[in-house]
This record gives C-alpha cells, sequence and structure tokens, in this order.
C-alpha cells in the first residue's frame, strides 16, 4: 500500500476543506433560498444556524478523521469495532459515491454555459428557458460536458493529496475569490442595484416562520458538506498539528461569505431588471441569469460577455471543488483498505460515476419518462436520496456518535490538541452535538420529506 499522504501547510488544510464546503449550493442554492425566504432575515437565521449546527458538526467530523488518519470507514471501524456504528462510516463512502453521479451532470451543465458565454451566446439567447430545455434534453452533449468535468476532476484526484489536492485547491479557492470579488462591484455598478441591496440588507422579520427556520438550518447543514465523508477523509489529512475548531471556524466563514457575496451578485443583477423576480427557485442560474445579461448589458455587449463569462467560470470552478472532495472518500476507501493504487482507486470511482451519471444525464432526454423509484426519474431519485435522506441520517448519527459514544477525553484531547489550545466552549459544543444537533437535524429531515412544515 501506497505511504499515507497528509496536507502540506495550514493554508493548504483551510483551502481545501473550504473547497469542499464552498460548492455550486452556495452560488446557486444559496441565493435561491433567500430570494424565496424573504431575504436578509433568512442570512440572519441562517447565519446562526451555521454557528450553532455546522461548525460543532464540522468540527465533530474533524475529530474522527484527525484522530483515526484513516479513511472514512475504516476511521469508524477503528473507534467503534464491531458495531453498529461502522455503518456510519460505509454510509459516509456511499453518500460521497452517490452524490458525485449526479452532481457531475450539474457541473457538466456549467461547462456548457461557460463555452457559450465564451463564444457570446449567452447574451443573445433570445428564450433561455427553450435554450435549456433543448440542452439538457440532448442525448450527447450533456454527457460529454459530464465527462469532461469528471476527467477534470480525475486528473486532481489521482494526483495525490499534496500534488493534487492542496494544490489544486491553492490555485482554485483564490481565483474563485478574486472573481466574486470583481463579479459583486460589476454587479452593483447595475442600474437598479440599490433594490437588490435593500434586499439583503433589510430584514423582513415578518416572513420568518417555522417553515423559514427549518430553511435555513437545511442550508447551513448541506452548504458545509457534512456527512458527506468528505470533511472526515479531508481531516484524516491533517497534521497533529492543525487546530480543529479554528480551521472549521475559517471553512465557516470562507463558505458563508462566498455565499452571501453570491447573493451580492445576483440579486442587484435580478433587481435591475424589472421583469426577474428574486424568487425565481433553481432555475435562477441556467434561465434567469442569461436574460438578465441580456437585458442589463444590452447596451454594453461586451460587459455583459465578460460578466458572464466569469460567472460561469465561478459556478465551474465552485462545482470542481466540491467534486475534489467528494471524489476522495471513496477513492481514499479503495486505496487504502483493499490497498490499491491511488491510479486504479481513482479510475474505478471515476468509470463508476460516470456509468450512472449517463443515467441521470439522460434523464432530461430519452430517459425523461423513464422512472426509477417512487415515480422518479433517474437524476430525482439521486437527488432526493442523497440529500433527504442519506445526508441528514448521516448528521444525526454522526453528533450522536462524536456527543455520546466517542470518549469524552479523546474528543476533548482532539479538539485542544491535547490540552495546548484553549476552547472553553467545550461543553457547550459537547452539549450541542447530544441534544440540540439531533433534534434539529431530525426536524430538517422531517421537513425535508414534507412530514411537517
Amino acid at each position: 500500500m501506497e505511504k499515507r499522504a497528509n496536507f502540506g501547510s495550514k493554508l493548504g488544510i483551510i483551502l481545501a476543506s473550504a473547497g469542499s464546503a464552498v460548492g455550486l449550493g452556495n452560488v446557486w442554492r444559496f441565493p435561491t433560498e433567500v430570494g424565496e425566504n424573504g431575504g436578509a432575515a433568512f442570512i440572519l437565521i441562517y447565519i446562526l444556524c451555521v454557528v450553532l449546527l455546522g461548525v460543532p458538526l464540522m468540527v465533530s467530523e474533524f475529530v474522527i478523521g484527525r484522530h483515526t488518519h484513516m479513511n472514512t470507514a475504516d476511521a469508524y471501524r477503528k473507534l467503534a469495532p464491531r458495531t453498529a456504528w461502522v455503518f456510519q462510516g460505509y454510509l459516509g463512502v456511499f453518500t460521497s459515491w452517490f452524490i458525485l453521479c449526479y452532481y457531475s451532470v450539474v457541473a457538466g451543465w456549467t461547462l456548457k454555459y461557460l463555452l457559450s458565454a465564451c463564444a457570446g451566446r449567452i447574451s443573445a439567447i433570445e428564450d433561455s428557458a427553450a435554450y435549456f430545455a433543448h440542452f439538457t434534453a440532448s442525448p450527447w452533449l450533456p454527457l460529454l460536458c459530464m465527462i469532461a468535468v469528471m476527467m477534470m476532476c480525475h486528473w486532481v484526484i489521482a494526483r495525490g493529496v499534496q500534488a493534487g489536492i492542496e494544490k489544486y485547491s491553492k490555485l482554485m479557492m483564490p481565483l474563485l475569490l478574486l472573481i466574486i470579488a470583481v463579479l459583486v462591484v460589476c454587479s452593483f455598478s447595475m442600474p437598479g442595484s440599490e433594490e437588490g441591496l435593500r434586499f439583503l440588507f433589510k430584514p423582513d422579520f415578518s416572513r420568518i416562520g417555522s417553515d423559514v427556520v427549518l430553511s435555513a438550518m437545511g442550508q447551513a447543514f448541506f452548504s458545509l458538506s457534512i456527512a458527506m465523508g468528505c470533511l472526515c477523509t479531508y481531516a484524516s489529512y491533517f497534521s497533529d498539528d492543525a487546530k480543529l475548531v479554528k480551521t472549521a471556524g475559517s471553512v465557516a466563514l470562507i463558505d458563508t461569505t462566498v455565499a452571501i457575496m453570491s447573493g451580492f451578485i445576483i440579486f442587484p443583477a435580478v433587481f435591475s431588471v424589472a421583469e426577474v423576480t428574486p424568487d425565481a427557485g433553481p432555475g435562477l442560474v441556467f434561465i434567469t441569469l442569461p436574460n438578465v445579461f441580456q437585458i442589463a448589458f444590452g447596451s454594453v455587449p461586451f460587459i455583459g460577455w465578460l460578466f458572464a463569462i466569469m460567472f460561469y467560470l465561478l459556478l465551474l470552478l465552485a462545482a470542481l471543488t466540491s467534486m475534489m472532495s467528494i471524489h476522495e472518500p471513496t477513492t481514499a476507501f479503495l486505496l487504502e483498505h483493499f490497498q490499491l493504487r491511488r491510479q486504479t482507486a481513482t479510475w474505478i470511482v471515476t468509470l463508476s460515476c460516470i456509468a450512472v451519471g449517463v443515467l441521470c444525464s439522460l434523464s432530461f432526454g430519452p430517459l425523461a419518462d423513464v422512472k426509477f423509484l417512487f415515480g422518479m426519474t433517474f437524476f430525482d431519485f439521486f437527488d432526493f436520496v442523497s440529500a433527504k435522506i442519506f445526508l441528514p441520517v448521516g448528521g444525526i448519527i454522526i453528533s450522536l456518535f462524536v456527543g455520546w459514544k466517542l470518549d469524552r477525553q479523546l474528543v476533548y484531547d482532539e479538539v485542544t490538541n491535547g490540552g495546548h489550545v484553549r476552547f472553553p466552549l467545550f461543553p457547550v459544543y459537547r452539549f450541542i452535538l447530544r441534544w440540540l444537533a439531533p433534534i434539529a437535524i431530525t426536524l430538517i429531515f422531517l421537513n425535508e420529506l414534507g412530514v411537517i412544515k
């Protein structure tokens, strides 16, 4: 078996972990949730949920990964051998593979739109809804885009931890943040952008109800890549002197900043076009925004062309950093558990995801009428099961495992580096894991299934 690698620097640890958390959900789902749930009031609740729910769960995954220095499945086997808790290790590995199968399809869409933006087609689209439907219904083009993005991810993962994941996280994450900063400035310069900023900064607390709170909790949970096996796997590459709480706080800060700045990009642009509303839903990125680019920049086509390129490059970078982290848990499991070479393990994951991803991609075209389980297409089934079942169940198990099963001293030693790092909030952290997190995630679980509203 190959010698186990570690991240080479603290910056690499933070940027790689932040890359795991920062994904399409920040640029796509977060603005959609903000638009549908009243703007600034939702953001305030979301930040509170990140602090009270997201960061403690992230630290818990770091504890498991860094203490064992093993892949997610073997980490649970080491900490709780011959018990049912081992199920969570295998669930985390399977969940990451399961998500990558359909996430790569959406990532492929971002590549197509980036290429279209470079060719100057985005701002010239007359009917963006028809354009999107025609593209996704095509039997070949979405597949080629999905395979191309998967091979980009494969190339990074095959190079290893330091030469692959860490090196390219250090390249892509700063570039992603730079593009966001430029796009924010451009968006602020649009006529009517003040209305978008007002929507983001002026809370409407009359909109707050149980549904908004549950949506904010769900977004905080999903945005940070909890229970996908990614954070646990990355933490297994941490050095023993890495500060887990500080790292989790840094990752949460970067993740939340990207999400909010994405709102700064999208809503001033959306409000500058009278025909568009902020609650346009998930079609905001691929259907609504092309119309915005066309209308807002009609008189200055070069700026519109450049804005569209940067925006869809931002989406592609966000997708790639997440795909790298979703690919690695299964790769690490195959590499270590079955003692395969990294190249072999990486190819197994890549090719199996492409094979299943073909079915998910064709769900929008030739297989649109083929229903898998529960009357869903392949894509809808993978999306539903991962987001509404695997992730919440995994989050509940992680909080109970670290809060109740693991020895209190073991957890304390990990979060304080053997007592060398002060963490006076440890009792609060432990209380959250034992009581608050399981209850909150259970409510998210039931809300996502439609049992409660």
